[in-house]
Formats: C-alpha cells, structure tokens, sequence
C-alpha cells in the first residue's frame, strides 16, 4: 500500500515500507527505546527485532496528505515510559513530516516488553 499526496507539480506515491524503515530508524535512535517488535498473534509471543528488521514493527496507514503510524517497541528498564514514548512520538513526527512532507495525523506506540540493557 502507498501513501500519496497531489503537489501543484503531480502526484506523488511513497511507499509506507519506505516510511517504516525511515520511522523506525527514527525511532531507535531516541533514548531508551531498545528496539522494535513483533508480535506473534499464535503463540502471543513477543521478539525483538534486529536493526535492519526495524521497519516490520510498524504499521503504517495514509489517506488525503495525512499519516498515522503504529509503533511496537521494546523499552530499556528503568526508564520513564512516558518521557520514552513522548520524546518518540514527537521526534518522529517532526522527522517524518520533514521527510515526506505528509501530516502525521497520529501515533500509536504498544509497549511489547522491557529489557535489561548491557
């Protein structure tokens, strides 16, 4: 699936693995956020993704110039959730809209797990 956008230049598609892979890079890049993941609806089962698989823990939806991204993410121990889950949503928003020069509409971010960070 595309998100798109009409310019007063044409249409423009981008493809949303394309803005999960830059979202999720975002993403792992900000403080105490471990990495993605990924949920198995089976087994309930959660797993940490590896860093070039980022983009797999993000569900992506567009419509009318305007985005909405879900983000599955594992957290360091010991941090401030809500500190993590802020400095994520609006580093991405601001990345993101730089990026596409598409709105983000919303975000969603699911705490899969916690993690003792080395």
């Amino acid at each position: 699936m595309n998100s798109s956008m009409d310019t007063h230049l044409g249409h423009i598609q981008i493809d949303n693995e394309v803005i999960a892979q830059y979202a999720g890079t975002v993403a792992t890049e900000c403080f105490g956020i471990v990495g993605m993941a990924t949920v198995n609806v089976k087994d309930g089962l959660v797993r940490l993704l590896k860093k070039d698989s980022v983009n797999h823990g993000i569900v992506v939806r567009g419509n009318a110039n305007k985005l909405s991204l879900d983000f599955h993410i594992i957290v360091a121990y010991g941090v401030s959730i809500l500190a993590v889950t802020d400095n994520l949503i609006s580093n991405v928003k601001y990345k993101v809209e730089s990026f596409t020069g598409m709105e983000v509409e919303k975000i969603n971010v699911y705490i899969e797990g916690v993690r003792v960070i080395d």
